[in-house]
C-alpha cells in the first residue's frame, strides 16, 4: 500500500497552495485531485491582495503577473439616483496590492501545480478522487480513493497510508462527513444561477469594478472574462424549480430587464441548461479536526458568494496550516494539539467573515427578495457618507482579510523572473 507524509484530498486553491508550501518545507505530500483537470466554469476567480503578496513573497511574482488576468480596482454598489457608493477603492491601499487579480480558477491553479511540481517531493494525482478515510484504533491513518478512467475504462479502488490527511474537498466534503465532523448550517436567503455572455471587442479594457444590478426582487452581477462576462443571476433560495419550468425565455427576459445595455446578446443562452446552479450554503464546522486528519477551506467552512472572500480565505487556511504542521510532518508526528492549533488560528477570521455575510444577507439580500428595497441599506449610505473610517477600512478588508497569512521562512524563494 502507498505511503506519504501528508495526503491533501482536492485540488482546488486551498489543496494546491497546501501542497506547494509543505513540498517547499521537504515534506512528501500527496495531493488527489478527482477531475483529469482544472477547466470548469463558474468557480470563484478572485485573487486577492494578501494571496498576491504571498505569491510575491514565495518569489513567484513576476510569473504570476504574465498570466491573463484584469484588475479590480474597486467594489461599488448602484444607488436610487443614479449614481454610485463605492464601498471599497482598492487605489488606497499601497502598492503594489492595491487591486485584487480577476482571472480563470483554472489558470491560478495551473500555475500552482506547475510551480509545486519543481519540488521533489510533491506529486499530484489527477483523476483520484478520496472516497472514505482509513482509522487505526481511533486515529486517521489514510484514504481510500477511486481512480476515474476515459470514456473507455472502468474505475478502479485505492488507498494511501498517510501521517496526516487534510480535506480541502469542499463544501460537501467526503472526507469530512467520513469523519463524523458535523457543520453548523446559517439560514442564506438566496442562490445563484451562472451564465455566459459575449463580450464584445469594443467593450475589452481594464476592469474598474464589479457592480450589482439590482430591479424589483431580483439581482445580478458581471464578472469580466477576456471575450464573455460571466454573470450571476441571484434569486430567492429554492426557486430553482420554477425558474425552470418558466423556461428559457422567460430567464432571457429577467437578465435583459437587469441589464439592459447586454439585451442585444441574452440569446447567447440557448436552453436552461447553459445555466449552472448553485446552492448557497453558509456553514462551519463545530470542530474542524480529529486525529490524524484536518479539515479546511470549504471543508471546514462553505462561505456565501457574499463579498468574494471564499478562496482567500481557503488560501489563508493553507498558509497557516502549512507554517504549524510542516515540522511535525517532517519528524513523522503530527498531534491534535497540532491541529487543534491550525484551528484557533483560523477560526477568527472566518467568524468574522462570516458574521459580515449573514449580515448582508439580512440588510440587502432579504429586504430584496420581499421586495422591500433593492440596493443598498440607508444605514449603509449614512455610514459610508459620515464615518470617513469606514471607506478606509473597507477596501483593505476585502482585499486582505482579518488576519492575512505570510508565507513561512521554509517556502520563501528569491524571485524568478519570468521568460
Amino acid at each position: 500500500m502507498e505511503q506519504t507524509a501528508c495526503v491533501v484530498a482536492g485540488g482546488g486553491p486551498a489543496g494546491m497552495m497546501l501542497g506547494l508550501l509543505l513540498a517547499r518545507a521537504g515534506v512528501e505530500v500527496t495531493v488527489l485531485e478527482k477531475h483529469g483537470d482544472f477547466l470548469r466554469d463558474f468557480r470563484g476567480d478572485t485573487v486577492h491582495a494578501s494571496t498576491i503578496r504571498l505569491i510575491d513573497e514565495l518569489g513567484l511574482g513576476d510569473e504570476f503577473r504574465k498570466l491573463p488576468q484584469s484588475r479590480l480596482n474597486a467594489a461599488a454598489f448602484p444607488l436610487p439616483n443614479g449614481g454610485m457608493l463605492t464601498l471599497g477603492d482598492f487605489a488606497s491601499l499601497k502598492p503594489p496590492y492595491n487591486y485584487i487579480a480577476m482571472m480563470p480558477q483554472w489558470d491560478f491553479l495551473n500555475f500552482l501545480a506547475t510551480e509545486a511540481a519543481r519540488e521533489p517531493t510533491f506529486r499530484l494525482l489527477m483523476r483520484h478522487e478520496a472516497t472514505s478515510l482509513m482509522f487505526d484504533d481511533g486515529r486517521v491513518t489514510g484514504v481510500r480513493y477511486r481512480t476515474r478512467g476515459g470514456s473507455e475504462e472502468a474505475s478502479t479502488e485505492g488507498a494511501i497510508h498517510a501521517d496526516l490527511v487534510v480535506a480541502t474537498d469542499g463544501r460537501h466534503s467526503v472526507l469530512r462527513r467520513s469523519a463524523g465532523l458535523q457543520p453548523k448550517e446559517y439560514p442564506v436567503p438566496f442562490d445563484t444561477w451562472w451564465f455566459k455572455l459575449p463580450r464584445h471587442a469594443s467593450e475589452k479594457g481594464a476592469v474598474a469594478g464589479i457592480v450589482p444590478a439590482f430591479r424589483g426582487r431580483e439581482a445580478m452581477i458581471a464578472l469580466f472574462r477576456d471575450d464573455y462576462y460571466q454573470m450571476g443571476y441571484l434569486g430567492p433560495k429554492g426557486t430553482d424549480a420554477r425558474i425552470r419550468a418558466e423556461g428559457v425565455e422567460r430567464f432571457r427576459e429577467r437578465v435583459a430587464a437587469l441589464r439592459p445595455d447586454l439585451a442585444d446578446r441574452v440569446d447567447a443562452i440557448r436552453s436552461l441548461d447553459d445555466l449552472h446552479f448553485l446552492d448557497v450554503r453558509l456553514d462551519r464546522l463545530r470542530r474542524w479536526y480529529v486525529d490524524g486528519l484536518l479539515c479546511i477551506g470549504d471543508a471546514a467552512h462553505a462561505m456565501s458568494p457574499a463579498g468574494g472572500v471564499g478562496i482567500n480565505l481557503a488560501i489563508q487556511d493553507a498558509v497557516a496550516a502549512a507554517a504549524r504542521l510542516a515540522p511535525g510532518l517532517l519528524q513523522g508526528r503530527v498531534t491534535v494539539h497540532d491541529l487543534a492549533a491550525v484551528e484557533r488560528r483560523r477560526r477568527m477570521p472566518t467568524v468574522l467573515l462570516q458574521t459580515v455575510q449573514r449580515v448582508m444577507h439580512r440588510a440587502v439580500f432579504v429586504p430584496l427578495f420581499a421586495g422591500r428595497r433593492a440596493g443598498v441599506p440607508s444605514v449603509v449610505l449614512f455610514l459610508a457618507r459620515r464615518v470617513p473610517a469606514l471607506t478606509r477600512l473597507m477596501p483593505r478588508l476585502i482585499a486582505f482579510g482579518p488576519r492575512p497569512e505570510h508565507a513561512p521562512g521554509f517556502a520563501r524563494r528569491a524571485q524568478r523572473s519570468a521568460a
